[in-house]
């Protein structure tokens, strides 16, 4: 697809970029779980100190693609980028514009002098891990995820 563009994200993206989080958070069976908006988005990504920054794949003015992500830091390792969603539209898979997207997502990092980039990816998802293996990414399988949510924080009973 020779139309396609990868560029930086826009505020004024930020509608798409939320169906697109939508997109994936319902083909990973999480829909309900998604409850930022876009003035959230707005105001985290563009205010005085944005949280997160955002690649997208643009066709013909529409976008079809998302990379988004936060620079985090590890003890171990120093400042890493953490790609929190990365997501193209389902008919324009399989036509290299995930590697376009996702390639262009790793020239961030080399810019930004960082030390590595990390995601995680569900253990069922076999096309997405394919995808990862073919940039021969380390996808590790003895980490486990844990969290609290906003609920369980503000009703913690301190000591």
């Amino acid at each position: 697809m020779h139309n396609v563009k990868i560029r930086k994200g826009k505020r004024e993206d930020l509608p798409d970029v939320l169906n697109l989080i939508c997109d994936l958070a319902s083909y990973e069976k999480s829909l309900e779980q998604v409850k930022v908006t876009v003035a959230q988005l707005e105001s985290d990504g563009f205010g005085k100190r944005p949280w997160y920054w955002f690649l997208v794949a643009e066709l013909d003015g529409m976008i079809i693609g998302l990379s988004f992500y936060f620079i985090r830091y590890s003890t171990w390792k120093g400042k890493l980028l953490y790609l929190e969603d990365f997501v193209i539209k389902d008919k324009y898979r399989g036509k290299g514009i995930g590697a376009s997207l996702f390639e262009a997502t790793i020239k961030v990092c080399k810019d930004l002098d960082l030390n590595g980039m990390s995601w995680q990816v569900l253990d069922w998802n076999k096309e997405a891990i394919s995808f990862y293996t073919k940039y021969n990414a380390q996808i590790s399988n003895s980490w486990l995820d844990g969290k609290f949510s906003k609920n369980q924080i503000l009703d913690f009973d301190f000591l």
